[in-house]
């Protein structure tokens, strides 16, 4: 019984991940990846949500501690369920989209974690026109043709 509790705990579990679409005029903002999974990719700020967050107050902390910026009035857009397999640390995600825009429009990203990402820019949402490569959920998007704005 006890060996098979410990290789219960062994066993990997999906994580949940709540990331934003962070909405400044026609542009979003996207950061450089230097995780394990997806380093050197652009990505959406957001993270791990925390035991009792709602999808906003984990979608504002983590803006927060990777930007400086407070988030603003957000919603809910969509959810993925997405199987990392190739990486070196394989993962299951399933990661919850939020559009959001600014406390402030005046706000300047900051970048607050430079271990995890080498800085943050505002890019225009077209497919010609973003930055690669893009971390491969967001890609994914792209390709489909969603569109954050409403």
């Amino acid at each position: 019984m006890e060996m098979e509790m410990e290789m219960e705990e062994a066993k990997p579990v999906p994580r949940v991940g709540v990331v934003v679409f962070v909405l400044k005029g026609k542009s979003v903002l996207l950061g450089r990846r230097r995780s394990s999974i997806g380093a050197s990719t652009f990505a959406l700020p957001g993270g791990h949500l925390e035991f009792g967050e709602s999808f906003e107050e984990c979608g504002a902390r983590e803006l927060k501690e990777e930007t400086g910026l407070e988030m603003g009035k957000a919603e809910y857009l969509t959810v993925t369920n997405n199987l990392f397999l190739d990486q070196p640390k394989p993962a299951h995600y399933v990661t919850i989209f939020l559009r959001a825009v600014l406390e402030d429009p005046d706000q300047v990203a900051q970048n607050l974690e430079p271990n995890k990402c080498d800085g943050w820019g505002w890019y225009e949402w077209d497919k010609d026109k973003l930055p690669q490569p893009l971390f491969w959920p967001l890609q994914e998007m792209v390709r489909s043709g969603f569109n954050p704005f409403p």
